[in-house]
């Protein structure tokens, strides 16, 4: 018996001075999962988790240690600097969904595009066009937008806009309807504005918060 009470005393002490070590540093233990609102850098925190919660078909994520805006940005601003026309891209963030094993995980990337990337628009199955950008179009799988951006931040953009390309890739497959590509293109729309903003283009690119999301005729 007094072993058994000397054990459990050793057991509070213990547990006490964990907790006492967890306060004293200010830390606490992150979950592994989170929700839209904390996917890919907290862009679509607020009004857009539930369009996130659509396009991926889930409301919990793993939580990782993506790129963020931070760094895709000083990706795009090195870019622009090296006079390429087109450069490799860089993830935003990567949607992984809790317990859906074998499935291509949701991506957003940006990249700097080529003048020819564009301008082509030509009717394709299952594709629709927005007045978003340069140039931007929706499928059931993902969406893309091309726009182009005038900054303090990118020596000589004034004279040459560097030429950005957002990508949202791997959504889940909800059909081709319109409701579907909108939602689609309004997460490729929110990713792209929240680079916008960190780059400080001029008129964030021409991006907005609400775009228009009347498809092409």
């Amino acid at each position: 018996m007094r072993v058994k009470k000397a054990l459990t005393a050793v057991g509070v002490v213990l547990a006490v001075g964990a907790v006492a070590v967890t306060c004293a540093s200010g830390e606490e233990e992150k979950s592994t999962y989170v929700g839209a609102a904390e996917v890919c850098d907290g862009v679509f925190a607020g009004p857009l988790e539930q369009t996130v919660e659509s396009v991926t078909g889930a409301t919990s994520f793993y939580r990782l240690s993506n790129e963020g805006v931070g760094l895709v940005s000083e990706n795009l601003k090195e870019g622009h600097a090296s006079g390429r026309s087109w450069t490799g891209g860089r993830k935003l963030c990567e949607m992984v969904v809790k317990d859906d094993y074998g499935r291509d995980d949701a991506t957003i990337d940006f990249s700097i595009y080529a003048p020819q990337d564009v301008g082509d628009v030509k009717p394709r199955e299952g594709v629709r066009y927005f007045s978003l950008g340069k140039e931007s179009f929706a499928t059931s799988l993902g969406a893309r937008m091309y726009f182009e951006c005038v900054s303090p931040q990118m020596k000589g953009s004034d004279e040459r806009p560097a030429r950005i390309n957002a990508g949202f890739t791997h959504a889940k497959d909800r059909g081709d309807a319109l409701e579907n590509l909108q939602a689609n293109m309004t997460v490729v729309n929110a990713a792209a504005l929240a680079v916008a903003e960190k780059l400080d283009c001029e008129n964030n690119g021409g991006l907005r918060e609400k775009p228009d999301l009347q498809p092409l005729p």
